[in-house]
């Protein structure tokens, strides 16, 4: 018996003529970037790290109060040797939601992305932002 749990991306020997064996030797790994959200007094900012994606590949949606951040990359390789073609490709992708506060302005949201940080800003409605006044001491 052993205390430490193995782990493998290769399917079991015994196992690899099984029918099903493909189904269950690489179980699908999912990908999230981390996400911060910070409030101040005029807006939120949606910061998302996803470094060595393109800016292209990112997509920013808004529909009925939800905002949606998406990617899909897909990389190909080919290396042509005189014995021998080697190939390769992988894809990931992600989808986050984030519904959005009632003093949200949908019309004025942007987004930039620098140094592998997406940054959503959604700016506030104009009569959320809390107007500066003085208070009187009685």
């Amino acid at each position: 018996m052993s205390l430490i749990k193995r782990s493998s991306s290769w399917p079991d020997v015994n196992g690899f003529f099984d029918n099903n064996w493909m189904q269950t030797a690489w179980p699908e790994v999912i990908w999230s970037p981390a996400v911060n959200v910070v409030e101040n007094d005029k807006s939120f900012e949606v910061e998302l790290a996803a470094p060595g994606i393109k800016k292209n590949e990112f997509k920013v949606d808004v529909k009925d109060r939800v905002l949606t951040i998406s990617c899909e990359t897909k990389k190909e390789e080919e290396e042509k040797k005189k014995n021998y073609t080697r190939r390769e490709f992988s894809s990931r992708s992600f989808s986050r939601s984030f519904g959005l506060p009632e003093n949200v302005d949908e019309k004025n949201i942007s987004a930039k992305y620098e140094e592998g940080v997406l940054r959503v800003t959604l700016k506030k409605s104009e009569k959320a932002i809390p107007a500066g006044r003085n208070v009187e001491i009685v």
